[in-house]
């Protein structure tokens, strides 16, 4: 199997607790505007690559089926304390999976939607991760994804006023912190085309990302005023968060019959379910399922 680029791992971390509880009530309220403004809001099955604690699940009801992937089993393990494995009257159905983005472990065309939301701006080779997307991707299926914005307001103002060394006019990606990533839209959008993908709308979000705004403003009128601006997407993108919505123009056939998952070791069909585990009848890798989460990070020997 090949070895990935170093993933950013938030095994045992308080991501939930620290990051979102404290002070991102703003940050939330806005991504759940665009959510609602890009996300079809009814479909087959779903899928969320970077799914952490379930913070959006609640948005994906009119799914049939979602697909909760993290690299984190700590994170999958809170959402699936929160959302269970389905919702009351048997619908949608959920199911964990632990696993690299850079190899995602499920059939070609599986998805008629998938999610990305504060996932990509950890790639060091994005390209591969947005591969692996539109293979699994249905044909004329919708991407949802969420980047950290290098051409944001406050990074060309520092930039220009000589506060930062990187420059937010160039095209390639910027490592600000060990595994965190901002990338210039067009880059982003040069990276969609070479795929297939064809891009519907951009929304930006979180035009007020400063804590003495936040503190001074109050939180209804600040998500009110980012929802207006949120409009300009296609137009200009200065915001540090830029949302796309985005078509597989065509998109794989199902070529494994009613295969759900793929081998990651040689990428042929998972059809066996031993005890407690999936057997690839083509290598003989088994990948375990252990508190409702299938776990593709690494086999069992």
């Amino acid at each position: 199997m090949k070895k990935s680029p170093a993933i950013c791992d938030y095994e045992g971390s308080a991501y939930r607790t620290e990051f979102w509880v404290q002070e991102r009530e703003y940050e939330d309220a806005v991504e759940r505007v665009a959510m609602q403004a890009l996300l079809p809001p009814t479909g087959r099955r779903l899928i969320e690559v970077g799914a952490g604690f379930g913070r959006l699940t609640d948005l994906y009801a009119g799914y049939d089926e979602v697909v909760l992937m993290d690299y984190a089993r700590s994170q999958l393990l809170q959402a699936r304390e929160l959302w269970g494995d389905a919702a009351p009257g048997g619908r949608p159905r959920y199911r964990y999976v632990l696993a690299d983005f850079y190899d995602l472990p499920f059939a070609a065309g599986l998805f008629d939607t998938v999610v990305m939301v504060r996932t990509l701006h950890h790639a060091a080779d994005g390209p591969t991760v947005l591969n692996g997307v539109s293979r699994t991707l249905a044909p004329a299926g919708s991407f949802v994804l969420e980047f950290a914005n290098k051409h944001n307001l406050k990074a060309i103002l520092r930039y220009i006023f000589r506060r930062q060394d990187w420059n937010p006019f160039t095209l390639e990606p910027v490592e600000f912190v060990e595994l965190n990533f901002d990338f210039h839209p067009k880059t982003v959008q040069t990276w969609l085309k070479n795929l297939d993908f064809q891009v519907q709308r951009y929304l930006t979000v979180s035009h007020f990302r400063l804590d003495i705004i936040k503190r001074l403003v109050p939180l209804k009128l600040l998500v009110g005023m980012d929802s207006l601006l949120q409009h300009t997407g296609n137009l200009i993108q200065l915001s540090p968060s830029v949302f796309v919505r985005a078509q597989a123009v065509g998109g794989p056939q199902r070529v494994d019959g009613n295969a759900f998952f793929r081998c990651p070791a040689c990428k042929h069909a998972l059809p066996n379910i031993g005890n407690g585990h999936l057997e690839c009848s083509n290598c003989g890798s088994r990948w375990g399922i252990q508190d409702g989460i299938y776990n593709f990070k690494e086999s069992l020997k």
